[in-house]
C-alpha cells in the first residue's frame, strides 16, 4: 500500500500558493485492507474512504471507461493492480495529474510541472473529451489562474469545442453545472470563465441568452465600451474586484439579458429591456436550479437596475414602491446587494471604473428614512388592519419627501 497526494494539493504547492484541499490516492490496496485499518467507506461510485483519525479522504487508485452520456456516464474499476500512472491519466489537466509521496518526491508522467512553468492548461489525454463537465472545469481553472498568466492550450480548446458541438453538454445535470458555475463566479477573474466558454462554443449551448449579448451595441454616450457582452464581462470583473458575494455576481451576469432581444433596427437603444429580460433571467435561473436568493436578486436587479442609476431623479412615490418591492423593512441585506449590483453595473463601463456612485448612499438614506417611521403612534391613534397599512405608507411617503428635500 502506497499513499500519494494528488491533484490540486501538488499543483498549488508547486505554484507557491496556499493549499486548501488535499486529495490522496492509495495504490496497491483493497477495500478490505482499508476497512481493516479503520478507514470508513463513503464513495458511492468508486471506493473512497475517510481516515479514522483525521477524517480526510483517501481514494483507491482507479481507471474509468466511458459507458454512457454526460458526467455520470462512466464505469470505474479499482484494484491493487491499478498503477499510479493509470490513475493519473484519467484526470483532466496535466497540472492536476501530478502526485507526490510524503517526502515530496514528484511523480509527473504527463509533464504537468512543465505546463505549470509555461502557464498552460492542457488536457492529459484524448479521454478528456469523454467528460463534458471538463469544459466547465477548464474554464473555471482559467478564471482562477488568469492572474498568473495561464491560458488554455489551443488543442485543449479544440477538444472543448468538439464537446460543445457534440450535444454532451446538454446531458449535464443542473446541479453539476451550477456547482461549477457558482465556483467559477467566485474566482478572482470570473469574466475569464465566460470568455473561455464563449471561445469554445459552450456559452451558446449553456447560456445562449448571455452569448446573444456579444455584438449588440449600446449608446456610446452611456457605454463607451459599446458592446453589451463586453460590458457584462466588465461588470462581472468589477464584482470580483470589489469582492461581491455570489448573489451579486450572478445578478451582474444576467442583468442586461433583455438587450439581446432588441431588434437590430432599434439599436443602439434598448427600450424596456429591463422588463423584456425577466423571462430570460427566469429561464436561466430555472435551467441551473440556482439557489432562491440568487434567483430573486437576479430578477430584481434585472427589473430595477435603471431605477438604481436614476435614484436621485425618482419621485418619492416611485422610491417608496422600490423600497416596498425589495421589502427593505424585513430584508435589508437584499437591498444592499441590489445597490452593490447597480454600482458594479455603473463601474463596468470603459474608462468609468473608478467613478464614484453617489446613488448608493442616496438609496441607503432613503431606506433609512422609510424605516424610521414608527408604527406604535399609528396604533395608538386607532389604526388597524388595511387602514394601518395605508397610514404607514402615507407616513413613509412623507418621510421620503422630507428626505428628498433635505438631500
Amino acid at each position: 500500500m502506497r499513499i500519494y497526494k494528488v491533484g490540486g494539493a501538488v499543483r498549488d504547492r508547486l505554484l507557491g500558493i496556499p493549499v486548501t484541499d488535499i486529495d490522496r490516492v492509495v495504490v496497491g490496496a483493497t477495500t478490505e485492507e482499508m476497512l481493516a485499518k479503520g478507514f470508513r467507506p463513503v464513495g458511492a461510485d468508486f471506493p473512497v474512504f475517510l481516515h479514522p483519525k483525521t477524517g480526510e479522504e483517501y481514494a483507491l487508485a482507479r481507471t474509468e471507461r466511458k459507458s454512457g452520456r454526460g458526467y455520470g456516464g462512466f464505469t470505474f474499476h479499482a484494484s491493487p493492480e491499478v498503477t499510479l500512472e493509470e490513475d493519473l491519466i484519467r484526470r483532466d489537466l496535466t497540472i492536476n495529474a501530478m502526485a507526490e509521496d510524503d517526502q515530496q518526491n514528484l511523480t509527473d508522467p504527463y509533464h504537468g510541472q512543465r505546463d505549470l512553468e509555461a502557464r498552460i492548461l492542457r488536457h492529459v489525454s484524448p479521454a478528456f473529451a469523454e467528460d463534458p463537465l471538463r469544459v466547465l472545469r477548464v474554464a473555471r481553472f482559467a478564471a482562477r489562474y488568469a492572474g498568473l498568466g495561464f491560458t488554455v492550450a489551443p488543442e485543449t480548446l479544440d477538444l472543448m469545442r468538439q464537446l460543445s458541438e457534440s450535444g454532451e453538454l446538454e446531458a449535464l445535470t443542473a446541479e453539476r453545472s451550477w456547482k461549477e458555475i457558482s465556483r467559477a463566479l467566485m474566482e478572482k477573474q470570473p469574466q475569464v470563465f465566460i470568455e473561455v466558454l464563449r471561445a469554445c462554443g459552450a456559452l451558446n449551448v449553456l447560456m445562449p441568452e448571455v452569448d446573444a449579448l456579444f455584438g449588440v451595441p449600446q449608446p456610446e454616450v452611456h457605454h463607451p465600451e459599446i458592446d453589451t457582452g463586453a460590458h457584462t464581462l466588465s461588470v462581472l470583473e468589477q464584482a470580483a474586484k470589489h469582492q461581491q458575494p455570489l448573489t451579486v455576481r450572478w445578478a451582474c451576469l444576467l442583468h442586461d439579458l433583455g438587450k439581446g432581444l432588441t431588434p437590430e433596427e432599434e439599436w443602439p437603444r434598448h427600450i424596456a429591456h429591463e422588463f423584456k429580460g425577466l423571462k430570460l433571467i427566469k429561464a436561466v435561473n430555472e435551467r441551473f436550479k440556482a439557489p432562491r436568493d440568487c434567483q430573486e436578486l437576479a430578477l430584481l436587479v434585472g427589473e430595477y437596475h435603471t431605477h438604481g442609476h436614476r435614484a436621485q431623479e425618482l419621485k418619492p412615490s416611485t422610491l417608496l414602491e422600490l423600497l416596498q418591492r425589495f421589502d427593505v423593512y424585513r430584508r435589508p441585506q437584499r437591498f444592499e446587494e441590489f445597490i452593490a449590483a447597480c454600482e458594479m453595473d455603473a463601474r463596468g463601463r470603459k474608462g468609468l471604473e473608478e467613478r464614484s456612485y453617489p446613488q448608493a448612499d442616496y438609496l441607503r438614506g432613503a431606506a433609512t428614512a422609510a424605516r424610521s417611521v414608527a408604527v406604535r403612534p399609528l396604533l395608538e391613534k386607532g389604526f388597524n388592519g388595511p387602514e394601518l397599512g395605508e397610514a404607514i405608507k402615507r407616513e413613509r411617503l412623507k418621510a421620503l419627501k422630507a428626505y428628498k428635500e433635505k438631500v
